[in-house]
């Protein structure tokens, strides 16, 4: 079987992650990456001996590529993800997949009509320690549902924001704390928990000067009839590592970062803590490593190869997006949202 043949677009800090990923896969293998700073691009390619495309026209286009991933500032996800498709590329999109709920739905609905897969990153679905919360869950074993939280005391420099002027923006990072930083553990919460059905919002810049939030609460009601709550921040010093609570009228499970820090649950061992804290990015951003992105990259290229869809495609990528739209209108309008 031929190599899968991965491109990338965009040679940002998050696109190292995906290089360094494919890497680790075997049977796939990164052609090559665009991107318009060129020292940016050639410092990504001749790091891992790959082609530096003079153009996008020319990767896109490429007859030597399978799949393109998108590792682009947020706001430009959505135009980049349909070019890809409508070339025919199966593409892998940074979170968020988009920046609105309609745009979103374009994407899940031109990977339908163009036969490609799309898959957004989710990479935290992948861990042990996620995978085992979700068995918990899933069994039965904690009773009626009755609570589910997502805590993310995050913290996020001024240079953070300077360095990168389009953070902290509408137009380009689709919002702030929760957008940006908060989104996997949106993610992480409907994929334990289930459907959210409605939310209310405060959101406040209280410490940056950005446009967007930087602190952040939710109060949730899911299907199931439990209530939560989301709290994104990057405005608490020094950051502190996301925590998931799942609480239960049988037994409660909590997961900090990637470690079950709690399982007072029957028949499971409460020192059984998978999984590595050392990873966290509370308080930098490139505090985590690679080995999650090349898990949900692997199990991709399976996708395709199999002609199926991969287990994170564009609809379950859609479903975080809808869910922090909601709560941004709720904080603007001050009333209830229901999805």
């Amino acid at each position: 079987m031929s190599d899968f043949r991965f491109g990338i677009w965009g040679c940002g800090l998050i696109s190292a992650f995906h290089a360094d990923a494919i890497q680790k896969i075997e049977g796939a293998v990164l052609v090559g990456a665009y991107d318009l700073n060129e020292e940016a691009q050639h410092k990504l390619c001749a790091a891992h001996q790959a082609k530096a495309f003079s153009s996008i026209e020319a990767l896109v286009c490429s007859p030597d590529i399978d799949a393109v991933c998108i590792c682009l500032p947020s706001g430009l996800h959505y135009e980049a993800a349909m070019r890809c498709i409508q070339a025919g590329k199966h593409v892998v999109i940074e979170k968020p997949l988009a920046l609105t709920s309609t745009q979103a739905g374009d994407i899940v609905q031109a990977a339908k009509e163009h036969r490609v897969c799309v898959s957004v990153i989710s990479q935290l679905r992948y861990s042990r320690a996620v995978q085992k919360v979700k068995r918990i869950v899933d069994s039965g074993k904690l009773g009626k549902i009755t609570v589910g939280n997502a805590i993310m005391k995050y913290w996020r420099s001024p240079e953070y924001y300077a360095k990168s002027p389009w953070r902290g923006t509408w137009a380009m990072d689709g919002g702030g704390a929760l957008m940006n930083q908060g989104i996997h553990g949106v993610d992480l919460l409907q994929y334990l928990m289930g459907r959210i059905v409605s939310v209310f919002a405060y959101a406040k810049t209280l410490v940056h000067e950005i446009e967007t939030e930087d602190t952040l609460t939710a109060v949730l009601e899911y299907e199931n009839g439990a209530i939560g709550t989301i709290q994104a921040t990057t405005s608490v010093s020094p950051g502190y590592g996301r925590r998931i609570e799942i609480c239960g009228s049988r037994g409660s499970v909590v997961l900090c970062e990637d470690t079950i820090e709690v399982c007072d649950v029957e028949g499971e061992m409460p020192t059984d803590s998978v999984g590595q804290k050392e990873h966290a990015s509370a308080s930098n951003p490139s505090g985590i490593d690679c080995t999650l992105h090349a898990e949900q990259l692997s199990e991709f290229v399976k996708a395709v190869r199999a002609e199926r869809l991969p287990q994170i495609d564009a609809r379950e990528g859609k479903k975080s997006v809808d869910i922090i739209c909601a709560i941004y209108e709720s904080a603007r309008t001050g009333k209830k949202v229901f999805l």
